[in-house]
């Protein structure tokens, strides 16, 4: 029985799977060993079939006719790691800020409070910080009231305004 090598093997998976879908080495671990698999990603990469959005993430990439390769958004690429590592993640500070509407700064650097290991990753010009912080800090359920929390203590309690007051009441 003849059976394709690690790359093709890869580059078939690959390419059955949807566009835009971020995936890492161990997406393939069934398929070689993971030199094996890092190798046929790089090779993909350069035939241009993957794009490396961060060390050891890949993606096939959407394409527009108008700017060309569309790849995730550095919030994507976070979402993913966490549910990966089965980590808890929160926004926080200026990113918390924005998500809500109340600051139209768009942080460089995005800081997510986490249970799991600290660590930065660099995805195109901004950069996804894993901050470890105690559980307690991860308690609230869903995404709104993890923001509100969030972005009040970023604010301070002295820099909340009547109106900001009056709008995190309703």
């Amino acid at each position: 029985m003849l059976t394709l090598g690690t790359e093709k093997q890869i580059e078939k998976i690959v390419k059955s799977k949807h566009r835009g879908l971020l995936m890492f080495p161990e997406d393939f671990s069934w398929y070689g060993s993971s030199e094996a698999v890092r190798k046929a990603q790089q090779r993909l990469e350069d035939k241009n079939v993957l794009v490396r959005v961060a060390q050891g993430i890949y993606v096939r990439p959407k394409e527009s006719p108008l700017i060309g390769a569309v790849i995730p958004t550095a919030e994507k690429v976070a979402e993913a790691i966490a549910k990966r590592d089965k980590i808890r993640t929160v926004p926080s500070g200026s990113y918390a800020l924005n998500a809500l509407g109340l600051s139209t700064q768009i942080p460089m650097k995005i800081v997510l409070p986490t249970d799991g290991s600290p660590r930065e990753i660099k995805v195109g010009r901004r950069t996804i910080k894993f901050k470890k912080v105690s559980p307690k800090n991860l308690l609230a359920k869903g995404k709104v009231s993890k923001l509100a929390i969030q972005a009040l203590k970023e604010l301070g309690k002295e820099n909340i305004s009547e109106h900001e007051d009056k709008m995190n009441v309703k």
